[in-house]
């Protein structure tokens, strides 16, 4: 098994271009977005797999769960990769910012607009999470944020034999980035020094992402707006044509004991789930295939399911 932590030491150095991805809202009733996209590893490729994500508007994770078994060090030539890019709105009011932390992914709902911005972020580590089950809204914003450890930050780092500095001046080394937008009293949604970090648990509770993305949203989103901060790894839809689809992402583990473990961390089947997953018109086999697999992608479980993604 690879440790993303080994991968992120890695990749510390390495930055790509970021390419947000927008999407038309669905119909009234339907939460299904996109299409899946394959490419192929180009011959002579010398790129990791974090280039294909962040070329695409991914995050490191979302291309891990579509692409088993690839290398993410360096995909071999020919390799066939999918770019996750059909996907379930969340199941929740379709207005500001709703950030999905299972699945590490940002969604805006630009104001009297009908699209949908979806961005890859970057979350806390296990033992300093990111908050969940969260209304808040942005308080305020701050280009070239300062930012200054907390005391318990810097002991976390001293254990690792580093040494932070008590304050951290703004500038392309700050780990806050250029751009922060500040939600609740202690959390931010700021920008970054290390690309690396997004689609991993990687930071101190804050959310984190590619400087594309902060300064569209920097540029976008007025103070005042709302964030719902949701946890919500499997999501599930019945579509106006009757079709039902399933999209599991692993769900966070809750400590550092289950994120170092090799094995999977159990579902939650909730009431609701367990309704939408269950009836004449669905495909039981297709249910524990898809809850099983975890591909992080739109799964049709309906008997008659299309297998074709639709926008």
């Amino acid at each position: 098994m690879i440790r993303l932590s080994s991968l992120a030491l890695v990749l510390t150095a390495l930055s790509w271009s970021a390419q947000a991805v927008t999407y038309p809202l669905p119909p009234v009733g339907s939460r299904l977005v996109g299409e899946p996209v394959t490419v192929i590893i180009p011959e002579k490729n010398m790129q990791p797999l974090e280039y294909f994500a962040a070329q695409y508007g991914q995050g490191f994770s979302n291309m891990l769960e579509a692409n088993p078994g690839v290398d993410p060090f360096l995909p071999k030539d020919g390799t066939q990769l999918t770019i996750p890019q059909q996907l379930i709105l969340p199941d929740t009011i379709r207005e500001g910012i709703v950030i999905n932390v299972a699945e590490m992914r940002l969604y805006y709902y630009p104001p009297e607009g009908n699209t949908v911005e979806i961005l890859p972020i970057g979350i806390g580590q296990a033992g300093r999470e990111t908050p969940r089950n969260w209304v808040t809204r942005v308080e305020r914003k701050q280009e070239a944020p300062a930012w200054t450890p907390t005391a318990n930050t810097r002991r976390e780092y001293a254990k690792e034999g580093k040494t932070l500095p008590a304050f951290v001046p703004p500038g392309e080394d700050n780990p806050m980035g250029l751009y922060a937008i500040y939600i609740g009293k202690l959390y931010a949604i700021h920008g970054t020094n290390a690309n690396f970090g997004i689609g991993l648990r990687v930071s101190q509770g804050c959310i984190r992402l590619r400087k594309d993305d902060i300064k569209y949203l920097f540029d976008n989103v007025p103070v005042g707006t709302r964030v719902q901060l949701i946890d919500q790894p499997v999501k599930a839809t019945v579509e106006p044509d009757g079709s039902r689809w399933l999209e599991v992402h692993e769900p966070l583990s809750r400590n550092r004991t289950e994120f170092e473990s090799d094995n999977k961390v159990p579902l939650p089947m909730t009431p609701a789930l367990r309704n939408l997953t269950e009836g004449s018109d669905v495909d039981a086999t297709k249910v524990s295939a898809a809850l099983t697999r975890r591909s992080g992608m739109p799964v049709p479980i309906s008997f008659d399911s299309a297998t074709t993604g639709k926008l």
